[in-house]
């Protein structure tokens, strides 16, 4: 069945959410943050961040590094680019607005890819997947900071008995880690090499996807 998009309808939340989205997130999200930027950059200098939001991962890529930067939202762009003059971020390049499932780069471009709480938004998570996959070098990783659901056990439980609350504030405990690695399944040089929580513990989890190198 075809996906069906509304990318008009996001960017009209997306707006809204623009002018308060650093103070609801910031200190909630800067662990996950920090590290998947750390990740990003062990694998090399050039990185693509999808869903670069209103920038709050800028700051953690360390100097030396390449970073290019796409999100859906102009209104969000802003916010990245104010960022990016006002604190000088030498290692930010491009910011533009562009659909994750349509990456307007070459093959094979960059050493990492991060997506940092965006993937359970996007309509075709494998779509941008594997978009994703395609502009990656190999030896390469696909970098993802997110809220996943636990596929069993008791967390799985507990997770379904919040759920009606965790969706009052804008989450889902619907995407599960399975999904990730169902995906990564689909490439002979895909693996998911890590899978790990972050602060909050047990709420957000830090993944990995290796692409194997020639």
């Amino acid at each position: 069945m075809a996906v069906q998009y509304d990318l008009e309808g996001q960017k009209r939340a997306y707006a809204k959410w623009a002018p308060i989205y650093d103070k609801v997130y910031v200190k909630l999200l800067a662990d996950a943050q920090r590290k998947a930027a750390s990740a990003a950059a062990a694998c090399g200098p050039r990185i693509l961040e999808v869903g670069v939001g209103t920038g709050l991962v800028l700051p953690y890529y360390p100097k030396g590094t390449q970073v290019t930067g796409i999100d859906l939202s102009f209104h969000m762009l802003q916010k990245a680019v104010d960022k990016k003059v006002e604190r000088a971020l030498s290692q930010v390049g491009l910011l533009a607005a562009m659909d994750a499932c349509n990456l307007g780069f070459a093959d094979e471009s960059f050493n990492a890819v991060t997506v940092p709480f965006v993937i359970t938004l996007v309509p075709d998570p494998e779509g941008a997947l594997d978009e994703m996959y395609r502009v990656l070098k190999p030896g390469g990783e696909i970098v993802i900071a997110s809220k996943l659901g636990a596929d069993e056990g008791a967390t799985m439980h507990i997770e379904a008995a919040l759920a009606p609350l965790v969706k009052k504030v804008g989450w889902s405990i619907a995407f599960k880690a399975s999904r990730l690695r169902n995906w990564a399944a689909r490439y002979p040089d895909m693996e998911v090499i890590e899978i790990s929580p972050v602060f909050p513990v047990g709420f957000f989890k830090l993944v990995r996807i290796k692409k194997r190198a020639r």
